[in-house]
């Protein structure tokens, strides 16, 4: 690999996209917008007190999210399941879901996608 392929690959938190939503925000680390991954999108979610991203869907990928600080609702269809700090969930591409922070600090939910490419729908402010 050349000097310029390990730069274009090898980022910086400085290099982080941020993505600010009412409710919180994104922080995208790997995509193919970003230019350094043509099968993974990864990256962290950060959802203020009190605060729920929208219901939405994957259509063309799965879904890791890893809880790394605080506790959530996370919704699967029409089902609730509370997550702590280290737990994990796979969400399979087309399952309606969202995260919702219980506590009193920001949480922070690790999220990496089985496409460079990966797609929303339904995402609510």
């Amino acid at each position: 690999m050349s000097e310029q392929e390990i730069d274009t690959h090898l980022r910086t938190a400085a290099d982080h996209v941020h993505e600010p939503h009412a409710w919180g925000r994104l922080e995208w680390y790997v995509s193919a917008a970003i230019g350094n991954s043509t099968t993974m999108t990864v990256g962290k979610c950060v959802l203020n007190p009190g605060q729920a991203n929208g219901r939405h869907y994957h259509p063309n990928c799965d879904e890791i999210l890893t809880v790394l600080k605080g506790r959530i609702i996370n919704t699967w269809n029409d089902e609730e399941r509370v997550m702590e700090e280290g737990g994990v969930i796979s969400i399979p591409s087309g399952v309606w879901h969202s995260a919702r922070n219980l506590g009193d600090e920001p949480a922070e939910l690790a999220i990496s996608f089985s496409s460079a490419y990966r797609e929303t729908v339904g995402l609510e402010e």
